[in-house]
Order: C-alpha cells, then structure tokens, then sequence
C-alpha cells in the first residue's frame, strides 16, 4: 500500500477508537453497560441491528460469490421480512415486558432454570466461535494478499475495538456503529463507482448487467427445481432461502443475545419494532446491491487480464511444489484463452446488442468462461492434494484482489479500513452479548452472594475482556475454514439456531409443554443436527445446510409434544 493509504487506514481507525473512548462515560451498573439506559430512537436500534449483522465477512465475501455463483445468495434474505414481522408480534412485547437483560432470563421463567442455561451455554458456544471466525476471515485475506503477518493482523482486527468495547459497553458499540456504517457505505459506493469508471467508454450501465446476465451472474431468482425434482442440497433458491432463511433469521434476531441486546436498549417497545421492520425492508436492498458490485467485477474482468487464481499466496505454494510444471503448462494455456477472449469483449464497445459481432463475443465468453473453470478447477485439486495443503477456495479474495489492483492510491486505504470497521461492527456487539450472558445467565444467577451495582459492573468489563482474548485465539487457529467466509459463519449458526428457536417457539406458541420435556428434546435435536450436518459433508444425504434451522426448530416442538405426553409433568 502506498503512504496514502496507510494514512487513511491509521487515521480511520484511530477516529473510531478515540470516538469509542469519548462515549464510554456511562453509569457504572448493568442497565448502563448493556442497554444504554433503555434509551436509544429506533433509527439508532436499526444501524446497530444492521452494524451487527454486516460483518466483513459480508463486505469481503459476498462479492466474490456473486462473481462466481450469480446473485443467487440473495435470495437467503428473503425470509427475513417475515421474521421481523413474527418477532414484533411475539418475542419483541415479551422482552420489553419483563424488562430483561438477556433473552434467556425469559426461559427461566416461562421453563425451568436447566432450560435458560443450556439455551445460553448454545449460544455462547456458537457466538464465541463464530466471533472468533468474524475475527480470522478477514485477517487471513489481509495477510495473504498484502503479506501482513496473520498472528498481528488478528491481534489488530480483534484487539483494538477491545479497548472501547470492555470500557463502554453498548452505548460505545451504538455510536461508533454508527460512523462505521456511514463509512462502509462510502467506501462501497466509491467502489462500484470505479468499477464503472474502470470499464470501456462505451460500455455502460446497462450494457455491464446485459453482459453478465449472458453470463449467468444476475440469477436472482432460481427455484431449486431441476429435472429430477427438487434440489434438497441447493444451498440458495427461493424455496430454502424464504422458508429456512426465515428460521435463521427469526432464530437469529429473536434468540441470538447479540441481536437481542441490540434492541433491547431500545427507549420503548415500539422503537424496537420500528427498527426490526425497517432492518426487515433495507436489507434485501442493501445486500443486492454489494452482490451487484461483485458482477460488476466480473464484467471488469472481461476486458482486462483475469488471474488464474485470485490468491496469488497458493499459486506461490504450487509454483514450489511437484505440480510447478504443470503449472507453467496450464498458465500459457490459460493466458492465450485470456487473449483471445478480451480481444473478443473489446470488440463490442459501441456494437448493438442485436449484431452479429456482439452474439459472437458472448458465445466465445461462454466457451472461455467453460475453459477457465476447468482450469481453475485443476488448480484446486492440486491445492486439496495432502502434501500440498493449500487452500482451494479462492471467492474470499476476488474483491479484495480487484481492489488492490485496480482502486487509486488513498481508495484502498478506505477500502481495508470499511473491512476493519465491518468487522468491529459485529465483534463489539458480539463481545458485548457474550458478556451480558455470562454475568446474568451464570454468574450472577448461580452466585451465593449479593453483588453490588458496581461489582457486577466490574465483572461485565473483565468478561468481556475475557471473551475478546478468547475470540482473538480461537482467530489465531483458524486458517483453512473451506467455505466461503459468508457461508462459514452462515453454517455455524445454523448448527445451533434452529434448537435455540425451537426452544423459544414451544415458549411461546406450546402452552402446554413444560420445561423437563423441552431440555430433553433440546439435546436429543441439537445432536441430531450435528449428525445431519456430519452425513451431508460426506455426501450419505444431501441437504443444505439451511434446512438445518427448520429441522432444529421442527425438531425440537415435535419432540417436546411426544415426550410431554408420555412423561407428563405438573404445571407451574
């Protein structure tokens, strides 16, 4: 990076942190570091919900899967309007009511105490694993194209927010959420703003979209239907992404503490329905326009010099390895695809769409386009070979490739800086939640002796300082998570969501169903899900990975409903 950028990136962070430090004077009791008071407009629940949400895995990711497998993920969002309506309706007016500070404190009461603290313990495995990969994703593709040494990267990616984070708690997540957000956006904009600027004179707009809906890549809607019926293993159409992106996202916001305590500081219930409504109508919007940045790239690409493969640091590993002469094979034979093609794609600049000379260029895009993932497939099968070791999974560095290339001196200094504070967004929040679970949903509740305000103040501050080390190590050893990044954390969840909102929906919806009965089918489904996940990854069933969510949550009420009946226990 040039001196600009290191200026911009240091300058950036430096601002967020000092304005962190400035917001942390709050009251020194728990209603204070973990629900600002009660006190915050719905405009501000909707940035926080939303810093939470948009990691940078979002950022980094998700357009690196639109450059490689169309815009379909979007349609993994399309659950989430319903979601927000369901959680208005029932969890919201809950929560507000019995003025709690987790989401768990209402199990007790509603279950027994065995069923809060195993809900609780799930979510504080799953966040603080899932943290620590927020933490790692974007340190490994920092240190691997810009030769950062990953043990510092992640000491710096999930370290300094640490500083404002133990010392003011939501209220420094709140604001600094919201400058960050403002940030991003800008950067983002600047983004797909040079990405035009950076193709032919005559190719526009609307000639960019033509071109990569030739080329498959504006696939927003796809059914999962294909000639053998419907395909349970297809992981983003819009049957999965409307009905089990609709679990993830009630069990995400209406379950998961991160969430939970973000509109929890809400001043008043209906500030906190204004703001789950509105995340419920930006987001689709918001998320389709960072995957339109990722086909932009592509259509980049088309007339400009395309690598072989993206992460330059495993084609270093190859060039050392028993395939490098296979490599060079390979490269000169992909090179002259290369050439042949951007001479085609220039060809067009100025031509109708309707001429002979422009039908021809997107047949030759289609049959090079067919080459290049063969080739590229080829390298991928060499990284996966045992005594290579290396990482197959190129999406995670599209973008961030494209930007260190081509964006001006000054923008990619912004650009790294959107990653960081993307990613302080979601760990703040998250750090702050793991806290607020461990102080009320443990310590506080299994203590024998009467804490004062200030010492359970004291103790929030060392917990969550505690639970940033331990998300910063389990960074640390994290490297080869196979997945895309986004769909990493996306499966991790979805490991334990769909019990955790089982578990709420008998709360809520099973008036019957007592606490014995639920605890027991908790366990029995999450182990069930595991299991489910395990025999996927191994191709002996097919289903995706968002399907787990309705199986945890359907798993959970059914078997509630059976052991009920056959063990009945007294009501409350």
């Amino acid at each position: 990076m040039s001196w600009q950028d290191w200026i911009i990136l240091i300058g950036t962070l430096t601002i967020i942190i000092l304005y962190g430090l400035h917001k942390s004077n709050i009251r020194k009791n728990l209603d204070s570091y973990f629900l600002c008071d009660r006190s915050l407009p719905w405009w501000v629940i909707l940035i926080s919900i939303m810093g939470t949400q948009a990691s940078a895995v979002t950022f980094l990711s998700a357009p690196g899967q639109a450059f490689t497998d169309g815009m379909r993920f979007v349609q993994y969002y399309f659950g989430l309007p319903i979601a927000m309506v369901v959680l208005c309706i029932s969890f919201v007016p809950a929560f507000h009511r019995l003025k709690i500070y987790t989401a768990y404190e209402f199990l007790e009461q509603r279950f027994d105490l065995k069923t809060r603290t195993l809900t609780s313990f799930l979510f504080l495995l799953q966040r603080g694993l899932s943290t620590g990969i927020s933490i790692s994703a974007p340190s490994i593709i920092l240190s691997s194209l810009l030769g950062w040494d990953i043990f510092w990267t992640n000491i710096f990616m999930g370290g300094l927010l640490i500083v404002y984070t133990v010392t003011g708690g939501a209220r420094a997540v709140a604001s600094t959420q919201q400058i960050q957000f403002i940030i991003i956006f800008i950067g983002m904009m600047l983004a797909g703003y040079t990405v035009m600027h950076l193709l032919p004179g005559q190719i526009g707009f609307s000639e960019a979209l033509h071109i990569g809906g030739k080329a498959g890549k504006l696939n927003v809607i796809t059914t999962g239907f294909t000639k053998k019926g419907f395909d349970w293993n297809d992981r983003y159409n819009l049957i999965s992404g409307t009905i089990g992106g609709f679990f993830l996202a009630l069990s995400y916001f209406g379950t998961d503490q991160s969430q939970v305590g973000r509109y929890l500081t809400a001043s008043s219930e209906k500030e906190s329905k204004l703001g789950l409504l509105m995340n419920g109508i930006i987001k689709i919007p918001m998320q389709f326009l960072i995957l339109l940045i990722g086909v932009l790239v592509y259509v980049f690409y088309q007339f400009h010099p395309e690598p072989i493969f993206f992460n330059q640091t495993q084609i270093h590993i190859l060039e050392k390895s028993k395939y490098a002469d296979s490599l060079v094979l390979l490269r000169n034979q992909y090179q002259r695809n290369e050439t042949e093609r951007i001479g085609a794609m220039n060809g067009i600049s100025g031509s109708d769409k309707s001429s002979l000379n422009y039908q021809r260029a997107l047949e030759h895009l289609r049959i090079t386009e067919q080459n290049k993932d063969q080739q590229r497939g080829t390298i991928k099968r060499w990284l996966q070979d045992k005594e290579i070791g290396g990482d197959a999974n190129d999406t995670n560095y599209i973008f961030l490739r494209f930007v260190v290339d081509y964006l001006p001196k000054g923008l990619i200094g912004l650009l790294i800086a959107v990653i960081f504070l993307a990613a302080w967004g979601s760990i703040g929040a998250a750090l702050n939640s793991l806290a607020a679970a461990t102080i009320v949903d443990f310590h506080i509740r299994f203590t024998k002796k009467t804490l004062s305000s200030k010492k359970e103040y004291d103790l929030s501050r060392w917990y969550t300082l505690l639970w940033g080390i331990f998300c910063v190590i389990v960074a640390q050893l994290a490297y080869n998570i196979g997945n895309s990044l986004i769909e990493a954390v996306n499966v991790l969840g979805s490991l334990f969501y769909g019990v955790i909102l089982g578990i709420f929906l008998v709360a809520f919806y099973a008036k019957k169903i007592r606490g014995r009965s639920v605890f027991i089918s908790a366990i029995i489904t999450e182990l069930g899900v595991v299991l489910i996940h395990i025999l996927s990854q191994r191709g002996l069933i097919h289903l995706s990975f968002l399907w787990l969510n309705a199986v945890g949550a359907a798993g959970v009420w059914v078997l509630s409903w059976l052991i009920q009946m056959i063990v009945p226990a007294k009501a409350k």
